[in-house]
């Protein structure tokens, strides 16, 4: 859950701090860019896999980043409205520094925690998964319970204004509750390594019975039932002689995995507030909220059903492709979409949401899975592409929506389309 919760609790707080940081509604622009430089961590992380094999302790980078992500959330927590001077302008450098160390742990986390899951069953891969949904979800609860973006359509003698209501706790709270599920994620993982160093001494098969086995088993001999396994284990399996990965099916999971993460982490999150706000503020939280939902139940579902075949895995990308293309031209066609002001059309959009989150969540997992089949260095590779698709997804839509401004937003309690 600590791996992407750090970010989607900033985004979900949007609302909030743009109303007191200099940068006001700039501020998402600053963010797109400071998580793209968060992929540096990344870059670090697969440059020493590839020059100094078996050198990064995951087990250990993983604490360090969990500790320092604890602390950042608290420094933010402490120090997100502070402002400073620069080139005679007020900007929020604190929050701006610590959204990128959020940023960078976040995205260094994808590359981390992936290859030291393969020490473990197939199943806590898709725990992962569900985990990762789960980081998107509790924000968007908490910001429900906060009142974000909650507004009143007043009428003066201006006309129709929109008046926004005070949120039950502020911003500062959010950002400690922040540092508390940080500190349960750490815990957690705590406790998980603690369980496989106790557990791995006393489920060691003897010798005999661990030359038994088919071909499968030995080329994979960390598939060990519903047990993990020890890291010694781990720095066996990396050594060994593995069937090639560069197969023509893994890299066409690879490329699902890219396009579904840059589609469900770049490119439909950048429009989201085109496609709802339009039908209403109601609506767009249903969305959010809704979608955030879908993910983990999405992830929940592969625990139990995993879809292997290669074309149906296909015909799942093309039928979540086909949503997005609906709410791409959703959001190209605001603040006037079609079936605006019906019921239906308020209705399908949230389906849209629902859908297209669903359909990709479950095929992040799925194609985890398989990779958690392939070895260590898939799932490195796994987390890779993950990253690489997020980051092209959130750079070809930043100067769209930031620079040349293609798509156009409602207006709060302003009908531009009669």
């Amino acid at each position: 859950m600590g791996s992407w919760i750090s970010v989607d609790s900033i985004w979900v707080e949007l609302p909030v701090v743009v109303g007191v940081l200099p940068e006001e509604w700039n501020l998402p622009a600053y963010i797109s860019v400071l998580i793209a430089f968060g992929n540096l961590g990344p870059v670090v992380v697969t440059l020493t896999h590839h020059f100094a094999p078996g050198w990064l302790n995951e087990r250990l980078a993983i604490h360090i980043i969990q500790a320092l992500a604890v602390v950042a959330s608290a420094f933010l927590a402490l120090f997100w409205s502070q402002v400073v001077m620069v080139s005679g302008e007020l900007r929020s450098v604190p929050f701006l520094l610590l959204t990128f160390i959020l940023s960078l742990f976040c995205c260094t986390s994808n590359v981390t925690f992936l290859p030291f899951m393969y020490r473990y069953p197939p199943q806590y891969i898709r725990t992962f998964f569900v985990g990762q949904g789960l980081s998107a979800l509790f924000p968007c609860v908490v910001a429900l319970g906060q009142g974000v973006g909650k507004l009143e359509c007043i009428e003066t003698s201006n006309g129709t204004e929109a008046h926004y209501l005070k949120e039950n706790f502020p911003a500062q709270i959010f950002f400690w509750i922040l540092t508390v599920m940080l500190v349960i994620s750490a815990t957690s993982f705590l406790a998980l390594t603690y369980r496989v160093v106790i557990q791995a001494p006393a489920e060691e098969a003897p010798k005999a019975k661990q030359e038994m086995g088919n071909t499968e088993e030995e080329t994979h001999p960390l598939q060990n039932g519903d047990s993990p396994v020890s890291s010694e284990q781990v720095e066996v399996e990396k050594q060994a002689p593995v069937v090639a990965f560069w197969t023509s099916r893994n890299i066409y999971m690879l490329l699902l995995l890219g396009i579904s993460n840059a589609l469900t982490n770049g490119v439909l999150p950048s429009v989201q507030s085109f496609t709802c706000l339009p039908y209403g503020n109601m609506t767009f939280h249903l969305s959010v909220v809704l979608g955030n939902i879908a993910n983990p139940l999405a992830c929940f579902v592969a625990m139990f059903v995993i879809l292997r075949s290669s074309v149906g895995l296909g015909m799942m990308s093309i039928g979540g492709i086909i949503f997005a293309a609906y709410l791409m031209a959703l959001a190209a066609l605001s603040p006037c979409p079609p079936l605006l002001g019906s019921q239906f059309g308020v209705a399908l959009v949230i389906l849209s949401w629902i859908v297209f989150t669903g359909l990709f969540s479950y095929l992040k997992v799925v194609v985890g899975t398989l990779l958690h089949e392939a070895g260590h260095a898939a799932l490195l590779w796994c987390g890779v592409f993950i990253q690489a698709g997020s980051l092209i997804g959130a750079l070809t839509m930043f100067p769209m929506v930031s620079v040349y401004q293609v798509f156009q937003r409602a207006r709060d309690c302003t009908d531009v389309c009669s």
